[in-house]
């Protein structure tokens, strides 16, 4: 997923530049969005691992 933020940021950095403006607003909102939403997954997922946690070796 963060590489899909990461393409949507270039998307809109590179519209920016070529003077669309529309264009490079929406991408960056999707950017963020994606980012945000990888950034959630992330958390949820490194929480679940610590509560599962392993059990020790005998």
């Amino acid at each position: 997923m963060i590489g899909w933020a990461i393409t949507f940021l270039i998307i809109a950095l590179i519209a920016g530049l070529l003077g669309f403006g529309a264009v490079a607003g929406t991408a960056l909102e999707f950017a963020k969005i994606v980012f945000f939403i990888a950034l959630i997954l992330f958390a949820i997922s490194a929480v679940v691992g610590l509560l599962r946690g392993r059990a020790p070796a005998p």
